[in-house]
């Protein structure tokens, strides 16, 4: 039997070159009293030998128990060096998940600092920020008792903007709308009359093009985003694509974000737009006529093929085999802070939730 078993350990926990190095820096065994007690018809005579021998095998007992836990720290590190450094959302991009600098501890949490940008799954270029203002900052979590804080810059959301802006991914060639009378220069006869005298009940295509990438702003409760469009307008007659104007919008966007599965998705309504004539080849337009058709362009065609590809979201930095459960979204200055519980994948089944304590991670 052992009495006053005490372990003492102090771990170092480092960033080195964007991973985590745990190491070992004092590790500590004591037994204050081990009693050996032997039965049978001999124990009177192994008894004596034991007891002789009780403090070597307390030593040894120490020594094991060390031994071991030094054991368990090698594997605890070779797990943390085993960590992606990076997340893939689909086959243009990835989530750099590399750490930037040593883990924040507090009494009651630890906290990862990540660099959290979007970056080429094709390499071919990388995206860098340095304009936050605060690098740790407090969460804002309504409930303390939440296990895990996720906060991410509104530069992680601008990253994946620029990455599929310069990825050719925003643009796009519309023939098909609701209102299929709009691609069609009969239905423009008395918004544009010249295009209709010109063109006469000629089918027309929309191509779509954004001339930079969309800019989100995030403050206080709130997601703003602004969008800049140049619309063509091409006229198909006989065989050929003839682009005979291009009209240049600036569209501001309301966005929401929600918790989708381990992804954070998005959607993005209309606020307001202006647009402007950029060039024509049938004279000037009556901007005022066409602001209408626009408008529904954008409610029909532009925000809905957007909140098709933002719907499916892009993976938070998780923990393979946890889930996220009962997340709270909070918008402040400049961040998206999510609040959740996590819950291991496997336990679904007796609905066990495992208490980790209160932790997060931000982007760099």
């Amino acid at each position: 039997m052992v009495e006053g078993l005490e372990v003492g350990l102090t771990l170092g926990l480092e960033n080195r070159q964007g991973t985590l190095k745990l190491s070992l820096m004092e590790c500590g065994c004591y037994v204050k009293n081990i009693s050996i007690q032997l039965d049978g018809g001999a124990s009177w005579l192994y008894q004596g030998v034991v007891d002789a021998f009780e403090d070597q095998i307390g030593s040894a007992v120490e020594n094991a128990i060390t031994k071991k836990l030094e054991e368990g720290i090698l594997q605890l590190d070779s797990l943390l060096q085993s960590l992606p450094k990076e997340i893939p959302v689909d086959d243009t991009a990835s989530l750099n998940v590399t750490f930037v600098s040593d883990p924040l501890l507090s009494n009651s949490s630890i906290g990862f600092e990540i660099n959290g940008l979007f970056t080429s799954s094709r390499k071919t270029g990388v995206f860098n920020y340095h304009n936050l203002k605060n690098s740790h900052p407090e969460l804002p979590c309504n409930d303390p008792s939440k296990m895990l804080g996720i906060s991410l810059d509104e530069a992680v959301f601008n990253s994946a903007s620029a990455l599929y802006y310069d990825a050719e991914f925003m643009q796009w060639i519309v023939d098909k709308v609701p209102d299929q009378s709009l691609l069609n220069t009969a239905g423009w006869r008395f918004i544009i009359p010249q295009l209709y005298k010109k063109y006469p009940n000629d089918d027309m295509n929309l191509n779509i093009s954004l001339s930079s990438p969309p800019l989100i702003r995030i403050s206080q409760n709130n997601i703003d985003a602004t969008v800049y469009v140049d619309l063509i307008i091409d006229v198909l007659e006989a065989g050929k694509v003839v682009p005979v104007a291009c009209i240049s919008l600036v569209i501001r966007a309301l966005g929401s974000v929600k918790i989708v599965g381990n992804n954070l998705a998005a959607s993005v309504k209309l606020d307001d737009f202006s647009m402007s004539l950029k060039w024509s080849k049938i004279g000037k337009l009556r901007m005022f006529l066409v602001q209408p058709v626009m408008w529904t362009l954008i409610e029909t065609v532009f925000l809905p093929f957007a909140n098709k590809h933002l719907g499916k979201g892009f993976p938070l930095p998780i923990i393979r085999g946890f889930t996220i459960q009962n997340a709270e979204i909070i918008c402040s200055p400049s961040r998206v802070t999510v609040c959740s519980d996590v819950a291991y994948v496997e336990s679904y089944s007796r609905t066990h939730i495992l208490r980790l304590p209160y932790s997060f991670l931000e982007r760099s």
